[in-house]
């Protein structure tokens, strides 16, 4: 474990070199009602060993031994060892940027491979070095439309991933955005029949998601018509990567942008992850973060350095073409050695695996009385199931099981009340699959208890009803 500690004299050195005499004072501008005046609610203070101790009971909790069925922009795939056994190589480990090109040419190969790797996968002709992750990898894919269409208003659908909409309300609250939803189909993908009279003179982009939230798989084509026809840009968001290795490349959009956690990122609790974005050449000059670009130095040997890195963004606020100055080198290169690894025929054969083991187990639920599998959109990995009993109530039964049954829709779409969605990847086996089914068909066997049954079931003893 390591630490900085300071000692009280060195606090009061930096104190009175800063020139104040006390803590309270160095933050005296903070408002009273933010000061936190009481205690933090935390155990301790505790020794070495009882933090040991701790932190090993936490993690019998978190066993490898579930298999878990949850997807919705984090996905758990198999990850070679020498991804993390070259990762953690010191030249890269410890590496910032790299603006002194002669001193840092491992890791600019390696941000031009992952960007080769990237406009391979979304026949987009360039890509930057990486953004934070995915939700503002699609806000700066819609930063970017505003600025080359120099227009105000984006149409975006409800299935594009919940906290992405949240982060790119967050971002434009305050710049005179206007942000138009549109619904879903029963199919699951974006509702036409609402899109085209939300596009107008005004728009700037539609943005679509896929596979989309409910891992059904976008009109992307039909879109770009629409968006195209209106002076609009077409921003399509992957979340998903793994599905390009077996869907056609999205090249009618005009920005691709997303989350490359699939390629060999861990899931990790939610991050660090990986965003993208590439577009066409076009708008190179209106992309944000850097771009790693190859030359030749005076001996005409092959080389590689920052060709697009504006300082702007560090200095001009809200006037810069991106506030972001930086992007993730040890994700981005997690991802490129993952890729180099599979190669073309691995990458579309894991695919194929993942459709493969999604619709099995979509066809298997299916075929039991009081389950459905409610959209009819064509998926990839991960698709919506209605629930024959509370959604909450079959997720602890999965659990019994080890199972980590997927995420209950409500939370995000309050008309899906009962409805999972279920993410099938590589790492769940067929047993799970059928232990999983045989759980949904236990539940499903159950006696129905009527609503007012069920109500005073519920009722509290004694309480006057």
């Amino acid at each position: 474990m390591r630490y900085l500690p300071n000692s009280p004299a060195e606090r009061a050195a930096m104190l009175r070199a800063t020139g104040y005499q006390s803590i309270e004072e160095l933050f005296a501008q903070i408002p009273d009602e933010l000061k936190l005046r009481d205690r933090l609610n935390i155990p301790g203070p505790l020794s070495e060993p009882e933090i040991l101790e701790y932190f090993r009971q936490a993690a019998s909790q978190s066993t490898r031994e579930y298999t878990s069925l949850l997807g919705a922009g984090a996905y758990s795939h198999y990850r070679p060892v020498v991804v993390d056994a070259l990762i953690s190589r010191g030249e890269f480990f410890t590496a910032y940027t790299p603006y002194q090109a002669e001193i840092a040419q491992g890791t600019l190969q390696a941000m031009f491979e992952f960007q080769t790797l990237i406009t391979q996968l979304t026949g987009m002709d360039v890509a930057n070095a990486s953004l934070y992750d995915g939700s503002t990898a699609a806000t700066e894919a819609v930063l970017m439309a505003l600025r080359v269409t120099r227009r105000r208003q984006v149409v975006l659908p409800r299935t594009l991933h919940p906290e992405y909409r949240q982060v790119l309300e967050t971002y434009v609250r305050h710049q005179d955005v206007d942000l138009k939803e549109v619904g879903y189909s029963p199919a699951g993908q974006i509702d036409f029949g609402k899109l085209r009279p939300s596009v107008t003179a005004e728009t700037a982009a539609i943005v679509i998601q896929s596979p989309n939230f409910f891992g059904v798989l976008e009109k992307s084509a039909e879109v770009a018509e629409i968006a195209h026809r209106n002076g609009a840009l077409l921003i399509f968001i992957v979340t998903e990567p793994l599905s390009l290795g077996i869907v056609k490349p999205p090249v009618e959009a005009d920005i691709v942008a997303g989350e490359a956690q699939s390629f060999g990122v861990p899931v990790a609790f939610g991050g660090p992850y990986l965003g993208f974005l590439s577009a066409r050449e076009s708008f190179l000059r209106q992309m944000p973060g850097r771009l790693v670009g190859q030359t030749q130095d005076t001996e005409g040997r092959r080389g590689f350095v920052l060709t697009l890195a504006t300082r702007e963004q560090h200095i001009r606020r809200e006037k810069a073409t991106s506030n972001i100055c930086t992007n993730q080198s040890l994700c981005a290169l997690a991802a490129t050695i993952y890729l180099s690894l599979l190669g073309k025929r691995g990458l579309q054969a894991l695919a194929e695996q993942n459709l493969a083991k999604a619709h099995y187990a979509a066809q298997e639920l299916g075929r039991i009385s009081g389950v459905a599998v409610p959209l009819s959109g064509p998926f990839f990995n991960e698709f919506v199931v209605k629930t024959p009993v509370p959604a909450e109530d079959l997720l602890a039964e999965l659990r019994k099981e080890k199972i980590i049954g997927g995420l209950n829709l409500e939370k995000y779409y309050p008309e899906l009340k009962n409805h999972l969605l279920i993410c099938v990847t590589e790492t769940v086996s067929r047993a799970a699959i059928d232990r999983m089914v045989a759980v949904y068909r236990r539940m499903a066997s159950l006696p129905k208890i009527s609503g007012r049954a069920a109500e005073l079931d519920s009722a509290s003893i004694g309480r006057n009803r």
